[in-house]
């Protein structure tokens, strides 16, 4: 079982809820116990079962797979790494064997000089044995250090590679999001380590080899001694690590939600909401909540951790002494003689210090194998939510239309379904508006639709293949989104505008100018090539309705088939909204208009209009639309024409009226 973490701060076990609040609380008065059942106090999953004897068992894939990187990242590296560590071993050996023929050639009868010129030989191939040793060991520290950052890198690379492809729905997970961030906080970097870690392994096996070896020769009952003098020492680091893992895993919810809040009282994009609404001492309060549980959860970590070594250090000092012990006895007794005494004790010396760096590197590997196991489950999980299914290419070159059969779909741990049965039909060239209440499942559809979830229930066809069955790369390539929380890129405004590296200029200038963007950017200091994030130097800030015109360009510089438009113009003036929905109405029926406004607008063929959903809440903008679907609470509750919906006097009729009310005198 995990070990029990401490109450909350300003809490004991004995309290019961609606106890006096927290000491040091904000006004609002948060009983300190009401918070720690909040679900960001503690990780409420079971730890996985990361024991000792699970990890042993671990021991071999964990190493496998770390080497396995790192051959994928350097494998000249890797390969030079792991040689030099073993031939280092090897020489330890030889080093070995020839200090025990110096001992026996100095301890033997005859005239010192000439017992040192028998000796001298051996003499001589025990120092080219340790310089080549030392020699060795650096080469291979040198390679080893090369090898880190390009596995870290690499493990890097695969957990964003991940990241950016598993399905919506996945990083709605609350869980999921938790294990990504595990990975991310420490189980990338935990796969360099424990590639260090498995290389020690190897040069420590390597060296017991060689004592094993020396020791064998020299007389087999030295054997038994070497094993039980570091094994109270391993057990106590193994133990250490235990314990520190089972505090960073229970405590994984509430760091983030500590990095969350530590983000948002160290970002300018907040600060000026902090000021207006005095909330610097409430979020210092709830940054004090999560903090005083990690603080005390690691206090009382380090209380165990040093008694767990104390206890380790004192029986490893007491096995220690009784290993001495047994060999001046078999010493005094004559089954070795002094000589053979003597290289023993070097080679207990040097298998002690290989078994302490073998039991190093096996804490090591079980230290950041926890968090490189937490690293490689996120990587399979990840997998898992990454469809891989073969699938069919699109129907026909361009937008066929898409139609909604009884669609159903509930967000992770929601209490209710976002869509309840809605079926519907776009056609190609159609202009449809999705409307409704706040909450009503108009960008949840939208977002089903482009293919971004997959429903719970029902189908979605794209020009009557299932959606599910078609390359979404390629559905995903027909389709532009203008979204109402947009992202300010903290790129140049011509790498915000084409969302790539490159871009077609001509292109850039054309759905900037449809946006009605391009000559705010032409008047910033470099142009296109201006960062738009003023934490840089050099960078520039953008008013919020100016991002908004940098979205919709993105949107209109991909020249999509199907264009999404949700809430697109929250952030504009009157004018500027205006402006914007006669773009769209360029950009949606390229029929409808001369030539001239065909070539600002799209390069789809004019026999080929752009299909446009619109999610707003500003009705007299969907006039125009050529049909109308107005959800509420999730299920299709009307559709139809503007005329046809205002003769129905139901939800539409009655939204448009009251908007109109408040134009009208």
């Amino acid at each position: 079982m995990p070990h029990e973490l401490p109450p909350a701060p300003g809490t004991s076990s004995e309290e019961e809820p609606g106890g006096p609040p927290r000491d040091g609380a904000g006004s609002q008065g948060t009983d300190a116990t009401e918070l720690a059942r909040d679900s960001w106090w503690y990780h409420e999953e079971s730890l996985p079962q990361a024991g000792l004897a699970t990890i042993v068992r671990r021991l071999p894939a964990l190493v496998s797979a770390a080497l396995r990187l790192a051959w994928k990242a350097d494998p000249a590296g890797t390969a030079f790494t792991i040689g030099l560590n073993l031939g280092a071993g090897l020489l330890s050996a030889f080093g070995l064997l020839a200090t025990t023929g110096v001992l026996d050639a100095l301890l033997t009868g005859g005239p010192a000089p000439d017992r040192l010129r028998a000796a001298l030989p051996t003499l001589i191939g025990l120092a080219a044995a340790l310089t080549a040793r030392s020699l060795l060991q650096s080469v291979a520290s040198w390679t080893q250090s090369r090898l880190r950052p390009k596995v870290d890198r690499l493990a890097e690379r695969r957990l964003f590679e991940l990241t950016t492809s598993v399905t919506l729905r996945a990083m709605d997970d609350a869980d999921f999001y938790d294990a990504m961030q595990r990975a991310r906080s420490r189980g990338a970097r935990g796969a360099a380590m424990v590639v260090d870690a498995g290389v020690g392994l190897l040069t420590a096996l390597a060296g017991i080899a060689a004592a094993a070896g020396t020791l064998a020769v020299l007389h087999p009952v030295l054997l038994p001694l070497l094993l039980v003098s570091v094994l109270p020492a391993g057990w106590a680091a193994a133990h250490s690590a235990r314990m520190q893992y089972e505090v960073v895993y229970m405590l994984s919810t509430s760091m983030r939600r500590q990095w969350i809040l530590s983000d948002l009282m160290a970002d300018r994009r907040p600060a000026a909401e902090i000021r207006a609404f005095g909330m610097r001492d409430f979020l210092l309060d709830q940054y004090d909540d999560v903090a005083r549980v990690s603080e005390n959860a690691h206090i009382d970590l380090a209380r165990r951790q040093a008694l767990a070594r104390i206890a380790g250090d004192a029986t490893s000092g007491t096995v220690a002494g009784l290993v001495y012990a047994a060999l001046f006895v078999l010493l005094a007794t004559g089954v070795v003689p002094l000589p053979i005494a003597g290289g023993a004790i070097l080679a207990i010396r040097m298998g002690r210090a290989s078994l302490s760096e073998l039991v190093g590197a096996a804490n090591g590997v079980y230290d950041e194998g926890l968090y490189f196991s937490d690293y490689l489950d996120f990587c399979k999980e990840a997998e898992r939510r990454t469809s891989s299914r073969p699938r069919l290419d699109l129907p026909a070159p361009g937008f066929a239309g898409v139609e909604l059969r009884e669609v159903s779909f509930a967000y992770p741990g929601a209490d209710g379904a976002a869509l309840r049965e809605v079926s519907l039909t776009i056609g190609a060239g159609e202009v449809v508006a999705l409307v409704g209440e706040n909450g009503s499942g108009k960008t949840t559809l939208a977002k089903i639709i482009a293919g971004l979830y997959e429903p719970d229930s029902g189908t979605v066809l794209w020009g009557g293949t299932p959606l599910t069955r078609l390359d979404h790369g390629a559905v995903r390539e027909k389709i532009a989104m203008i979204p109402q929380d947009h992202t300010p890129w903290p790129l140049t405004a011509r790498q915000n505008i084409a969302a790539a590296a490159d871009a077609d200029d001509a292109a850039l200038v054309d759905a900037a100018e449809l946006a009605g963007i391009h000559r705010t950017i032409e008047e910033l200091p470099a142009g296109y090539d201006t960062l738009l994030d003023p934490r840089f130097k050099t960078g520039h800030e953008l008013s919020g309705g100016q991002w908004q015109r940098v979205a919709a360009a993105r949107g209109f510089y991909r020249r999509a088939p199907l264009l999404l438009c949700d809430e697109p113009t929250s952030s504009l003036d009157p004018r500027a909204e205006h402006a914007f929905f006669e773009a769209i109405r360029h950009s949606a029926n390229t029929t409808r208009h001369s030539t001239e406004a065909i070539r600002h607008s799209t390069d789809t063929d004019p026999a080929d209009p752009q299909t446009v959903v619109l999610i707003t809440h500003r009705l007299t903008s969907v006039l125009m639309a050529d049909k109308i679907h107005v959800l509420s609470e999730g299920r299709l509750a009307e559709s139809g024409t503007h005329t046809e919906l205002m003769e129905l006097g139901g939800i539409y009729a009655a939204l448009f009226k009251l908007q109109a009310e408040a134009y009208t005198p």
